[in-house]
């Protein structure tokens, strides 16, 4: 299952409908908004690329790419410029403000699922080179390399289930993971698990870790996510 999440910002709403039929064939998610501000309404950082129009409205793409890389928060999100603007200086003022790539209208539909497949395996690659082997939120301590859980300097006697996902919850501190998020996740190669199998975990986990138990916060009808 492909759980990555495009944003599609473009004020022509029938190319945003367009980008999004093919992305979706591809298996990704996809969201649109036709103007900067409509974008900005979202959870930016629960997205893993941002297809951006520079030609907007009041607040054009150059300068929401300017807004979410100066916020820590999106900083990380890569961004794909689309327009009809080719010019030389336009795509080096793109590139300075930290995009990824620079697709020119008219375009081919081909061109644009090649490109976003080269972003995300570069944002994927740059992601798992820049792993810690440890993971720390107070005196909780997650030891990647090691598979140890410690609690002030006291190990935490974990399941592998659990400490999976006490590391997934940790490493997207604020992200909200659905049941099925999860069980993709860390059940991947098993035929039948039940929904209630997350419930049973969780519950135990949150025992085992303590006064960080309360961190993992339960959004009905949603998930899970760890709260700092």
């Amino acid at each position: 299952m492909n759980e990555t999440r495009i944003l599609v910002v473009d004020d022509e709403e029938d190319l945003c409908e367009i980008l999004k039929f093919n992305l979706e064939n591809e298996g990704y998610e996809v969201d649109t908004a036709n103007s900067a501000e409509e974008a900005l309404k979202l959870d930016i950082c629960s997205y893993q690329l941002i297809l951006l129009d520079v030609m907007m409205g009041e607040i054009s793409g150059f300068k929401m790419a300017n807004m979410l890389k100066k916020d820590k928060k999106t900083a990380k999100v890569p961004i794909i410029f689309i327009t009809a603007k080719d010019t030389e200086n336009d795509t080096v003022t793109g590139f300075n403000l930290g995009a990824d790539d620079y697709i020119s209208k008219p375009f081919s539909l081909r061109e644009v699922i090649a490109r976003v497949k080269a972003v995300l395996r570069r944002t994927a690659a740059a992601e798992t080179e820049r792993v810690p082997e440890r993971l720390t939120y107070q005196t909780l301590v997650i030891d990647i390399t090691k598979k140890k859980v410690s609690i002030d300097e006291e190990e935490v006697p974990l399941t592998k289930k659990e400490f999976e996902i006490l590391l997934l919850l940790v490493q997207n501190k604020g992200r909200v993971f659905s049941r099925e998020d999860i069980l993709a996740r860390i059940w991947s190669d098993e035929v039948y698990v039940l929904d209630r199998t997350i419930d049973v975990n969780i519950t135990r986990l949150r025992k085992k870790i303590g006064i960080y138990g309360k961190c993992i916060v339960t959004r009905l009808g949603y998930g899970y996510c760890f709260e700092a």
